[in-house]
């Protein structure tokens, strides 16, 4: 099974936006720790808004 073209690059543009990391070094990550890092993205920009 292969991951999904479409959420490759939603995964890959959320990272890059926010660490501001190129896509090599996105792409080089292994799926589950590229994963994680969209949570942890998502849950920092959740808690910022939140915090106003």
């Amino acid at each position: 099974m292969t991951y999904a073209t479409d959420r490759l690059h939603e995964e890959i543009a959320y990272v890059a936006y926010h660490f501001h990391w190129g896509m090599d070094e996105i792409l080089d990550l292994e799926h589950h720790d590229r994963r994680r890092y969209t949570e942890q993205i998502a849950s920092l920009v959740t808690r910022a808004g939140a915090e106003g």
